[in-house]
Protein backbone atom coordinates (compact mmCIF):
# COMPACT_ATOMS: atom_id res chain seq x y z
CA UNK A 1 0.00 0.00 0.00
CA UNK A 2 1.80 3.45 -0.80
CA UNK A 3 2.61 5.48 1.70
CA UNK A 4 0.35 8.54 0.82
CA UNK A 5 -2.86 6.40 0.69
CA UNK A 6 -2.16 5.02 4.73
CA UNK A 7 -1.55 8.05 6.92
CA UNK A 8 -0.59 7.30 10.17
CA UNK A 9 -1.28 10.54 12.46
CA UNK A 10 1.98 11.85 13.84
CA UNK A 11 1.12 10.16 17.55
CA UNK A 12 0.49 6.63 16.20
CA UNK A 13 3.69 7.06 13.93
CA UNK A 14 5.66 8.31 17.05
CA UNK A 15 4.16 5.28 19.31
CA UNK A 16 4.99 2.51 16.43
CA UNK A 17 8.60 3.36 15.57
CA UNK A 18 9.20 4.02 19.36
CA UNK A 19 7.37 0.37 20.01
CA UNK A 20 4.64 1.99 22.28
CA UNK A 21 1.35 0.64 22.76
CA UNK A 22 -1.28 1.44 20.15
CA UNK A 23 -5.26 0.53 20.13
CA UNK A 24 -7.25 0.74 17.06
CA UNK A 25 -10.99 1.92 17.31
CA UNK A 26 -13.22 1.36 14.30
CA UNK A 27 -15.28 4.45 12.96
CA UNK A 28 -18.67 3.31 12.25
CA UNK A 29 -19.64 3.15 15.98
CA UNK A 30 -19.13 7.18 15.43
CA UNK A 31 -20.55 8.01 12.25
CA UNK A 32 -23.61 5.02 12.16
CA UNK A 33 -23.87 3.48 15.40
CA UNK A 34 -24.99 6.45 18.05
CA UNK A 35 -27.25 9.47 17.87
CA UNK A 36 -25.78 12.98 17.52
CA UNK A 37 -24.53 14.88 18.68
CA UNK A 38 -23.53 12.30 21.81
CA UNK A 39 -21.60 9.77 18.85
CA UNK A 40 -18.80 12.32 19.37
CA UNK A 41 -18.72 12.79 23.03
CA UNK A 42 -18.77 8.97 22.93
CA UNK A 43 -15.92 8.85 20.08
CA UNK A 44 -13.56 11.25 22.48
CA UNK A 45 -14.29 9.25 26.03
CA UNK A 46 -12.81 6.51 24.20
CA UNK A 47 -10.04 7.84 22.96
CA UNK A 48 -9.31 8.96 26.69
CA UNK A 49 -9.74 5.93 28.09
CA UNK A 50 -6.97 4.01 25.52
CA UNK A 51 -5.26 7.15 26.78
CA UNK A 52 -5.30 6.60 30.47
CA UNK A 53 -4.83 2.60 30.46
CA UNK A 54 -1.32 3.64 29.00
CA UNK A 55 -1.71 2.93 25.07
CA UNK A 56 -1.64 5.70 22.30
CA UNK A 57 -5.51 5.62 20.39
CA UNK A 58 -5.61 4.87 16.92
CA UNK A 59 -9.23 5.69 15.12
CA UNK A 60 -9.37 4.69 11.75
CA UNK A 61 -12.03 6.38 8.74
CA UNK A 62 -11.26 7.08 5.09
CA UNK A 63 -11.52 10.86 4.49
CA UNK A 64 -11.40 12.27 0.93
CA UNK A 65 -9.59 8.44 -0.71
CA UNK A 66 -7.01 8.74 1.98
CA UNK A 67 -6.71 5.70 4.77
CA UNK A 68 -6.09 7.69 8.36
CA UNK A 69 -4.81 5.66 11.11
CA UNK A 70 -5.16 7.92 13.99
CA UNK A 71 -7.44 11.08 13.98
CA UNK A 72 -6.81 14.51 14.93
CA UNK A 73 -10.01 16.45 17.16
CA UNK A 74 -11.02 18.16 13.41
CA UNK A 75 -11.38 14.89 11.66
CA UNK A 76 -13.08 12.88 14.43
CA UNK A 77 -15.90 15.54 14.33
CA UNK A 78 -15.91 15.03 10.86
CA UNK A 79 -16.70 11.94 10.99
CA UNK A 80 -19.48 12.31 13.53
CA UNK A 81 -21.22 14.89 12.28
CA UNK A 82 -21.03 15.12 8.44
CA UNK A 83 -23.76 13.06 6.66
CA UNK A 84 -21.97 12.21 3.28
CA UNK A 85 -19.46 10.25 5.70
CA UNK A 86 -20.52 6.39 4.01
CA UNK A 87 -20.16 2.95 5.94
CA UNK A 88 -17.09 1.22 4.12
CA UNK A 89 -16.12 -2.77 4.67
CA UNK A 90 -12.95 -4.23 3.37
CA UNK A 91 -13.88 -4.57 0.27
CA UNK A 92 -15.58 -1.18 0.08
CA UNK A 93 -11.33 0.76 0.36
CA UNK A 94 -9.84 0.26 -3.16
CA UNK A 95 -13.27 2.27 -4.52
CA UNK A 96 -13.08 4.54 -1.70
CA UNK A 97 -9.52 5.34 -2.32
CA UNK A 98 -9.70 5.63 -5.87
CA UNK A 99 -12.51 7.73 -5.79
CA UNK A 100 -11.83 10.34 -3.35
CA UNK A 101 -14.48 9.05 -0.96
CA UNK A 102 -15.27 9.29 2.96
CA UNK A 103 -16.31 6.42 5.01
CA UNK A 104 -16.43 5.03 8.60
CA UNK A 105 -14.86 1.13 8.43
CA UNK A 106 -16.57 -1.37 9.89
CA UNK A 107 -14.52 -4.32 11.53
CA UNK A 108 -13.18 -6.09 8.73
CA UNK A 109 -12.06 -2.83 7.25
CA UNK A 110 -10.35 -1.58 10.48
CA UNK A 111 -8.58 -4.49 11.13
CA UNK A 112 -7.31 -4.92 8.01
CA UNK A 113 -6.01 -0.82 7.72
CA UNK A 114 -4.88 -1.48 11.13
CA UNK A 115 -2.65 -4.63 10.54
CA UNK A 116 -1.21 -3.10 7.88
CA UNK A 117 0.03 0.04 9.71
CA UNK A 118 1.62 -2.36 12.35
CA UNK A 119 -1.35 -2.32 15.39
CA UNK A 120 -1.98 -5.54 17.37
CA UNK A 121 -4.52 -4.37 19.26
CA UNK A 122 -8.16 -3.77 17.90
CA UNK A 123 -11.12 -2.84 20.42
CA UNK A 124 -14.56 -2.91 19.33
CA UNK A 125 -18.44 -4.07 20.35
CA UNK A 126 -19.27 -6.91 18.85
CA UNK A 127 -18.19 -8.70 15.42
CA UNK A 128 -20.27 -9.72 12.70
CA UNK A 129 -20.99 -13.24 12.29
CA UNK A 130 -23.52 -15.97 10.76
CA UNK A 131 -27.10 -15.21 10.75
CA UNK A 132 -30.15 -16.95 11.53
CA UNK A 133 -31.08 -18.75 8.84
CA UNK A 134 -28.05 -18.97 7.02
CA UNK A 135 -29.13 -22.42 5.59
CA UNK A 136 -31.53 -20.15 3.17
CA UNK A 137 -29.73 -17.02 3.30
CA UNK A 138 -26.12 -18.16 2.91
CA UNK A 139 -25.50 -14.37 4.54
CA UNK A 140 -22.29 -14.15 6.68
CA UNK A 141 -20.63 -11.42 7.67
CA UNK A 142 -16.99 -10.22 6.00
CA UNK A 143 -15.76 -9.79 9.44
CA UNK A 144 -14.95 -13.82 9.69
CA UNK A 145 -13.21 -14.34 6.48
CA UNK A 146 -10.78 -11.19 6.84
CA UNK A 147 -10.38 -11.98 10.54
CA UNK A 148 -8.89 -15.74 9.09
CA UNK A 149 -6.36 -13.77 7.12
CA UNK A 150 -5.33 -10.47 9.11
CA UNK A 151 -2.66 -11.23 12.22
CA UNK A 152 -4.25 -8.90 15.12
CA UNK A 153 -6.10 -9.26 18.43
CA UNK A 154 -9.61 -8.25 18.68
CA UNK A 155 -11.07 -7.22 22.09
CA UNK A 156 -14.56 -7.64 21.96
CA UNK A 157 -18.22 -8.51 23.76
CA UNK A 158 -18.37 -11.59 21.10
CA UNK A 159 -20.56 -11.36 18.25
CA UNK A 160 -23.83 -9.31 18.10
CA UNK A 161 -26.75 -11.26 20.04
CA UNK A 162 -29.07 -11.01 16.72
CA UNK A 163 -26.82 -13.63 14.91
CA UNK A 164 -26.40 -17.25 14.95
CA UNK A 165 -23.92 -17.79 17.82
CA UNK A 166 -23.10 -21.70 17.60
CA UNK A 167 -22.72 -21.43 14.06
CA UNK A 168 -20.56 -18.19 14.32
CA UNK A 169 -18.01 -20.41 16.69
CA UNK A 170 -18.38 -23.20 14.67
CA UNK A 171 -17.18 -20.60 11.21
CA UNK A 172 -14.43 -19.33 13.50
CA UNK A 173 -13.31 -23.20 14.17
CA UNK A 174 -13.41 -23.99 10.80
CA UNK A 175 -11.45 -20.49 9.99
CA UNK A 176 -8.70 -21.25 12.28
CA UNK A 177 -9.65 -18.11 14.40
CA UNK A 178 -8.37 -18.44 17.99
CA UNK A 179 -11.09 -17.67 20.72
CA UNK A 180 -10.11 -16.67 24.37
CA UNK A 181 -12.68 -16.31 26.55
CA UNK A 182 -11.38 -13.41 29.72
CA UNK A 183 -12.17 -14.24 32.81
CA UNK A 184 -14.98 -16.56 31.23
CA UNK A 185 -15.62 -20.06 30.05
CA UNK A 186 -18.49 -18.95 28.18
CA UNK A 187 -18.75 -17.02 24.82
CA UNK A 188 -20.04 -13.21 25.44
CA UNK A 189 -23.54 -12.01 24.19
CA UNK A 190 -22.85 -9.00 22.97
CA UNK A 191 -25.75 -7.08 24.83
CA UNK A 192 -25.50 -10.37 27.61
CA UNK A 193 -22.61 -11.32 29.88
CA UNK A 194 -22.91 -14.98 28.44
CA UNK A 195 -24.41 -16.54 24.99
CA UNK A 196 -24.58 -20.13 26.63
CA UNK A 197 -22.11 -21.08 24.79
CA UNK A 198 -18.40 -22.51 26.04
CA UNK A 199 -15.09 -21.13 24.96
CA UNK A 200 -12.29 -23.84 25.06
CA UNK A 201 -9.38 -21.39 26.33
CA UNK A 202 -9.58 -18.67 28.93
CA UNK A 203 -7.50 -16.01 30.53
CA UNK A 204 -7.73 -13.68 33.19
CA UNK A 205 -4.70 -11.08 32.84
CA UNK A 206 -3.79 -8.72 30.40
CA UNK A 207 -0.37 -10.85 30.67
CA UNK A 208 -2.14 -13.89 29.68
CA UNK A 209 -3.26 -12.65 26.52
CA UNK A 210 -0.15 -10.96 25.96
CA UNK A 211 1.71 -14.25 26.23
CA UNK A 212 -0.72 -16.21 23.88
CA UNK A 213 0.04 -13.21 20.67
CA UNK A 214 3.49 -13.46 21.69
CA UNK A 215 3.45 -17.46 21.12
CA UNK A 216 1.12 -17.24 18.19
CA UNK A 217 3.48 -14.54 16.63
CA UNK A 218 6.23 -17.53 17.16
CA UNK A 219 4.39 -20.19 15.92
CA UNK A 220 4.35 -18.09 12.75
CA UNK A 221 1.80 -19.61 9.96
CA UNK A 222 -1.61 -18.20 8.84
CA UNK A 223 -2.01 -14.80 9.53
CA UNK A 224 -5.18 -14.93 11.60
CA UNK A 225 -6.49 -13.00 14.26
CA UNK A 226 -7.25 -13.86 17.80
CA UNK A 227 -10.55 -12.66 19.45
CA UNK A 228 -10.80 -11.39 23.07
CA UNK A 229 -14.03 -12.22 23.89
CA UNK A 230 -15.00 -9.91 27.09
CA UNK A 231 -18.38 -9.95 28.36
CA UNK A 232 -20.12 -6.83 29.80
CA UNK A 233 -20.60 -6.78 33.82
CA UNK A 234 -23.69 -8.19 34.96
CA UNK A 235 -24.96 -5.41 36.30
CA UNK A 236 -24.62 -3.44 33.14
CA UNK A 237 -26.06 -6.52 30.48
CA UNK A 238 -29.18 -5.81 28.95
CA UNK A 239 -32.17 -7.83 31.19
CA UNK A 240 -31.47 -11.16 29.45
CA UNK A 241 -35.60 -11.78 29.11
CA UNK A 242 -36.45 -8.47 27.57
CA UNK A 243 -33.60 -9.39 24.90
CA UNK A 244 -34.99 -12.35 24.21
CA UNK A 245 -38.79 -11.42 23.99
CA UNK A 246 -37.96 -8.16 21.59
CA UNK A 247 -35.33 -10.20 19.69
CA UNK A 248 -38.42 -12.44 19.48
CA UNK A 249 -40.58 -10.00 18.31
CA UNK A 250 -37.99 -8.36 15.54
CA UNK A 251 -37.32 -11.59 14.64
CA UNK A 252 -41.10 -12.84 13.48
CA UNK A 253 -41.48 -8.61 12.17
CA UNK A 254 -38.77 -9.44 10.02
CA UNK A 255 -40.16 -12.70 8.33
CA UNK A 256 -43.36 -11.19 8.23
CA UNK A 257 -42.30 -7.97 6.29
CA UNK A 258 -40.21 -9.71 3.98
CA UNK A 259 -36.86 -8.19 5.26
CA UNK A 260 -33.67 -9.94 4.26
CA UNK A 261 -30.40 -9.47 3.36
CA UNK A 262 -28.45 -6.53 4.89
CA UNK A 263 -31.40 -4.96 5.43
CA UNK A 264 -31.93 -7.44 8.65
CA UNK A 265 -28.74 -6.37 10.77
CA UNK A 266 -29.83 -2.57 11.08
CA UNK A 267 -33.38 -3.30 11.11
CA UNK A 268 -33.11 -5.76 14.53
CA UNK A 269 -30.57 -3.48 16.06
CA UNK A 270 -32.72 -0.54 15.59
CA UNK A 271 -36.07 -2.65 16.81
CA UNK A 272 -33.70 -3.73 20.34
CA UNK A 273 -32.99 0.02 20.80
CA UNK A 274 -36.83 1.49 20.30
CA UNK A 275 -38.43 -1.40 21.92
CA UNK A 276 -35.81 -1.61 24.70
CA UNK A 277 -36.19 2.19 24.89
CA UNK A 278 -32.14 2.70 24.77
CA UNK A 279 -31.29 -0.28 27.31
CA UNK A 280 -29.64 -1.68 24.23
CA UNK A 281 -28.01 1.43 23.72
CA UNK A 282 -26.19 1.59 27.00
CA UNK A 283 -25.88 -2.49 27.30
CA UNK A 284 -23.43 -1.46 24.22
CA UNK A 285 -21.83 1.18 25.03
CA UNK A 286 -20.66 -0.50 28.43
CA UNK A 287 -19.31 -3.04 26.69
CA UNK A 288 -17.47 -1.15 23.96
CA UNK A 289 -15.90 0.96 27.03
CA UNK A 290 -14.77 -2.44 28.84
CA UNK A 291 -13.74 -3.84 25.71
CA UNK A 292 -11.19 -0.19 25.36
CA UNK A 293 -10.02 -0.85 28.55
CA UNK A 294 -8.99 -4.12 28.68
CA UNK A 295 -7.32 -3.66 24.95
CA UNK A 296 -5.39 -0.86 26.20
CA UNK A 297 -3.79 -3.20 29.18
CA UNK A 298 -3.37 -5.85 26.79
CA UNK A 299 -1.04 -3.47 24.38
CA UNK A 300 0.45 -2.30 26.93
CA UNK A 301 1.32 -6.03 28.76
CA UNK A 302 2.54 -6.31 25.01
Amino acid sequence: MPETTLLLSEEVREALDARRPVVALESTIIAHGLPRPRNLAVAEELEALVGSGGAVPATIAVLDGRAHVGLDKGQLERVATDPGVRKLGHRDLAPALAKGASGATTVSATAFLAARAGIRVFATGGLGGVHREWTTTQDESADLRLLAQTRIAVVCAGVKSILDVPATLQRLETLGVGVLGYGTDHFPGFYLTSSGEPVDWTVRTPEEVAEVIRAQDALGGPDTALIVAHPVPENEQLDPRLHDRVLAEALDECRERGITGQSVTPFLLDHLMRRTEGASLEANLAAVRGNVRLAARIAAAL
